[in-house]
């Protein structure tokens, strides 16, 4: 094995270099304070290794996602949502019976008990979907407590099943409340995408056939979403999980994370920002070239380039022709939708942004779509994480079966040192 070396005031310190299935290379410093007295510092874990994972494979450079050692490309062209749900959790594809014992259970546990609808009822009309999501997901925790018996893993599995069963129910009780409609009770002989779709659009007074074009995007970016290696609220689930906190409670810690602007919400500031330039007269060209002199017009193009992506986003080209098939297929006649394919196409062909590799992202193409569906702004950050859900449950599994230490940060002090008390009256 080789070895780093570390010297600190004229003393030389040997630690071991780790290396992945993909040639990933780390240097392992668990020991490091133990042998120096001196701890790393690196701010927002841009190049801190917490674990060692075998769900996803992603190299930002060569534009590269695997989940599972399977294409991301292969997989969105190939794969149904459970299928890689299934892969995602349990670390292989599943056999035919595998597959629909998964789906059959998932299926009879899509139905949420009825004292959920009360804590639910006592939200306002204009709660935000995501507060909603997260706080009843903690609340299963209240319902099924043996979630919380370490003792009980035969459990977990029906856990794991009722979070991939019952989030999508959930998740469309806001909608369905925000347009004053009567929620839609899951109908388990439609398949998870169909199903989700029905919840959301169907009207008690007429009959809805879901469509498959619309059905078969849904599950592309459900499977585009499901995993992303350890970013913020994949890193929160197993932060919160390594405490034995159980997984209800971990999951809501992620849907917390999630709802950020600056990680799950990146498709909804795509839309605003459409929504801005149309209201400011739809000149796609005036936007371009204050998105080139950034500096001097403040005006930042959201959708564009990838922070981990270097070259380009594997998952934007699947779900550009998904969100061209979409398009098609609808009819869309939307001035919003007009614009960010004036974008997208200025894009694709300036070179100010190919030399600087600012393609659109999945979040450009996702916000389109999910806007074409009907589907409001402010549900599609809950979208996000019905699909990013079985890579969540997979980190939180991974890390509870490799028994990793709880999570515990170091911190480089900064404050003042030591005072003398003063009593109030003399202050």
């Amino acid at each position: 094995m080789a070895n780093a070396a570390l010297s600190i005031d004229g003393k030389s310190y040997q630690f071991p270099v780790v290396t992945g299935t993909e040639d990933e290379s780390a240097i392992d410093i668990s020991n490091l304070r133990d042998q120096t007295g001196f701890i790393t510092l690196d701010k927002g874990y841009k190049n801190t290794g917490a674990t060692q994972s075998a769900i996803t494979f992603l190299d930002g450079e060569q534009g590269i996602l695997r989940y599972r050692g399977y294409s991301i490309e292969d997989l969105a062209d190939k794969a149904s949502f459970l299928e890689v749900a299934y892969l995602l959790i349990y670390g292989e594809l599943p056999s035919q019976q595998q597959y629909q014992d998964f789906e059959h259970a998932v299926r009879t546990h899509t139905i949420v008990n009825e004292d959920m609808r009360k804590i639910f009822e006592g939200f306002p009309i204009n709660a935000h979907p995501m507060g909603v999501l997260s706080s009843l997901v903690s609340a299963m925790s209240a319902f099924y407590p043996d979630s919380y018996n370490d003792k009980a893993p035969d459990k977990t599995e029906t856990h794991i099943i009722r979070l991939l069963a019952k989030l999508p129910t959930i998740a469309t009780w806001s909608y369905k409340k925000s347009q004053g409609h009567p929620i839609n009770y899951p109908k388990n002989n439609l398949d998870y995408c169909s199903n989700f779709l029905h919840m959301m659009f169907a009207l008690p007074v007429e009959e809805y056939t879901v469509d498959p074009v619309v059905a078969d995007a849904l599950n592309k970016l459900l499977i585009l979403h499901a995993d992303h290696e350890q970013n913020c609220s994949t890193s929160t689930v197993r932060l919160v999980g390594s405490s034995r906190a159980n997984i209800y409670s971990s999951i809501s810690a992620g849907i917390n994370a999630l709802w950020g602007p600056l990680h799950g919400g990146a498709n909804q500031e795509v839309i605003e920002m459409l929504e801005d330039i149309k209201a400011d007269g739809g000149d796609v060209k005036k936007y371009i070239d204050m998105a080139k002199n950034a500096k001097t017009s403040g005006f930042r193009l959201f959708g564009f380039g990838h922070r981990v992506y270097k070259n380009f986003d594997p998952r934007a080209k699947i779900i550009k022709k998904a969100a061209d098939d979409v398009l098609s297929k609808l009819g869309v006649n939307d001035p919003i939708l007009e614009i960010a394919k004036g974008l997208e196409e200025a894009a694709l062909n300036d070179e100010y942004f190919i030399a600087r590799k600012l393609y659109p992202n999945v979040d450009f193409y996702s916000g389109i779509i999910y806007r074409a569906l009907g589907i409001p702004t402010n549900m599609f950050t809950v979208m996000f994480a019905i699909g990013r859900l079985p890579g969540w449950i997979a980190q939180w599994k991974e890390m509870r079966e490799q028994k990793e230490p709880i999570g515990r940060p170091r911190q480089v002090y900064v404050g003042a040192q030591l005072r003398e008390f003063v009593a109030m009256e003399s202050r």
